[in-house]
């Protein structure tokens, strides 16, 4: 089996490099230059058997029916007009992966959709960043059992160990992700306004110092704690950068569910309203979350000189 990878932005680029030093073929897809530079330019690609393509239908002509594609590419508009083009061009029997964050119900939509074309979709959430795409990934597949069977030895070998999980019908991994990624806001934000209290208090601590401490032995270690280490190794009052949080949308659905099913969840719906607060009012707290979504995940973070209106 050959995996085809669309999209090697950060999340597709480690995931190869994750595939090919388990010895799985892989095809990847991108239209970007700087991706085709950066493949190019890594030993491990040349040193293993990798194709690359940035036309579409040389990348789909590679393929056969036993294969399989991860899709990553930003949930939302670009997925669904890849969702759209694969659905029509793909042959019969072959799986794809999609592994953005997508909404659930979306997945639904999708799913039967290409199992009208007699293809299988799974909707597979992943956690652990950029580390766990390069290292071992967390993933939630949900989506025809058969597929899942068929690609469950590559998920074997990439994933940590323990670390995919079957969860049922099409809508289950991206469902279970929503959540988990709802839970991850809560349990950043009570992390950031910790840090804040901190930081506004008449006592002066090193925060590297802190996170460090709380991260051995205490009962709130945890690798955000770690990654808190290092971005404060990085930039030790987070002067650099300003309290912006952005979000990227699963929170919000995460409690736009909990609404409709009547389970309340303050902590995460706060979490969100705290990030939307954020971008009218920078904080510590906002400093603290926005340094650990671009430790886990590499997402952007604004710099004061842009606030300032510097480079």
């Amino acid at each position: 089996m050959k995996i085809g990878i669309v999209g090697l932005g950060k999340m597709g680029f480690n995931l190869a490099c994750n595939m090919l030093e388990n010895n799985i073929k892989v095809i990847g897809y991108d239209i970007d230059i700087k991706v085709s530079n950066k493949i190019h330019e890594t030993p491990l690609f040349n040193e293993n058997q990798f194709e690359f393509y940035n036309d579409f239908n040389q990348f789909v002509q590679s393929l056969s029916p036993n294969d399989a594609i991860f899709l990553l590419v930003p949930h939302g508009g670009e997925t669904e007009k890849m969702l759209g083009e694969l659905v029509n061009v793909l042959p019969k029997d072959m799986i794809v992966i999609e592994a953005g964050n997508s909404h659930y119900k979306n997945s639904q939509y999708w799913h039967k959709k290409y199992k009208k074309k007699g293809l299988y979709l799974l909707d597979c959430g992943t956690s652990g960043g950029l580390d766990g795409a390069r290292n071992g990934l967390c993933s939630m597949i949900g989506g025809d059992i058969e597929a899942f069977e068929r690609i469950e030895p590559i998920l074997r070998k990439i994933s940590q160990e323990n670390g995919y999980l079957y969860t049922g019908p099409a809508g289950s991994g991206h469902f279970l992700k929503m959540v988990h990624n709802g839970i991850e806001y809560g349990m950043m934000q009570a992390i950031a306004e910790g840090f804040e209290l901190l930081h506004e208090g008449e006592f002066e601590y090193n925060y590297k110092e802190v996170a460090t401490l709380w991260n051995n032995g205490s009962v709130i270690r945890s690798w955000l704690m770690e990654l808190l280490i290092d971005a404060f190794d990085e930039d030790e009052n987070l002067e650099k950068i300003s309290g912006v949080m952005h979000a990227s949308g699963e929170a919000k659905w995460t409690v736009e569910t909990a609404l409709d099913l009547n389970i309340p969840t303050p902590i995460i719906a706060l979490s969100l309203m705290m990030r939307n607060r954020s971008t009218r009012n920078d904080t510590f707290s906002g400093k603290v979350v926005a340094s650990l979504r671009q430790q886990f995940g590499g997402h952007a973070v604004v710099k004061t000189t842009q606030l300032e209106g510097g480079e």
